[in-house]
């Protein structure tokens, strides 16, 4: 049976991989939706169901951006307007998350701009995972139910049963959220000191901290490039490390990300589902969040606390 009678799930094209997996946590059926397609690029959004009066949730990860992105915001616009009661946006991977400032001189915010395009075609909530920085909560004026991946990989590690374990922070900006790792598992944690010459390519590493004979685990919001995680892991190895893994939220794996992965020092590496893999690396993992979003959607219904999944 349903969780609740007056809510249906629709998912945009992206995600119906994880849309149908939270539908069945949920004993629900995925709401019927289609996508017309016209031959310069555009396309129409239609609910071929009622969801007049009903609580909606659209999941739809932002990855690739562009077009998704315009699709959730047209899926957004038709609810409104189609009488939904409320519009939920499930947005497990929130792209453009990365510009969340002025990095330099005249340049966009992306981050905030999405947040408001999100706000001006209707949602009532957003529920997404593990952003690029916690303080983009703020840019948007309805609720956001955050997420953390840490409620599925802390316990893949401790699965692992790793002797001498030593969590990593691929940079210094994800030094919070592995201080936060090391402090549940009681290890000791180390950081990756590197400079950058542009985007996507790094100019110099260090490790700050000792790896002999440990098993690293590196701990991180996304990868793309998977430069700066491979990086690390070959350092790490090099500094006598037994074996270096990797743990991150979003699989974005961008260009040759997989071949990097692969001729790598990692032992494995290990995502959510919050973006689809389809290259086939041997040692990209996924862990599914669909139990940890069905829930935060039960909650929300139920207008029950969130904050009691979250393990750290």
């Amino acid at each position: 049976m349903s969780d609740n009678n007056n809510f249906k799930v629709f998912s945009g094209t992206v995600t119906k991989y994880l849309a149908e997996k939270i539908c069945a946590e949920l004993h629900c059926e995925l709401g019927n939706m289609s996508v017309a397609h016209f031959s310069d690029g555009e396309f129409e959004i239609c609910f071929d169901e009622s969801i007049r009066g009903q609580d909606v949730f659209l999941v739809q990860s932002t990855f690739p951006n562009a077009d998704n992105l315009m699709e959730l915001l047209l899926m957004i616009d038709a609810a409104k307007r189609a009488s939904a009661r409320t519009v939920n946006a499930v947005v497990p991977y929130f792209g453009w998350a990365r510009q969340d400032r002025k990095s330099k001189p005249r340049v966009s915010i992306a981050a905030k701009l999405v947040a408001d395009m999100l706000s001006v075609a209707g949602i009532t909530r957003l529920i997404t995972m593990d952003l690029h920085a916690d303080q983009e909560q703020g840019f948007f004026n309805v609720p956001v139910d955050h997420l953390y991946a840490s409620s599925v990989m802390l316990p893949y590690i401790d699965s692992l049963n790793l002797e001498n374990l030593v969590i990593a922070a691929p940079d210094v900006g994800g030094s919070k959220r592995a201080n936060t790792y090391s402090k549940y598992l009681k290890c000791p944690l180390v950081l990756c000191n590197k400079t950058r010459k542009r985007p996507n390519e790094i100019a110099e590493m260090q490790i700050i901290g000792d790896v002999t004979d440990a098993n690293v685990v590196i701990v991180d919001d996304m990868v793309d490039t998977a430069g700066t995680i491979t990086n690390a892991a070959d350092l790490m190895m090099s500094r006598g490390a037994r074996s270096v893994r990797a743990v991150a939220s979003h699989c974005v794996m961008s260009g040759n990300a997989t071949e990097r992965v692969q001729n790598s020092s990692l032992t494995e590496i290990v995502f959510t589902d919050s973006i689809p893999y389809v290259r086939g690396g041997s040692k990209v993992k996924q862990i599914s969040i669909a139990s940890l979003i069905a829930e935060a959607i039960r909650c929300v219904l139920h207008n029950k606390s969130i904050s009691s999944q979250y393990l750290i």
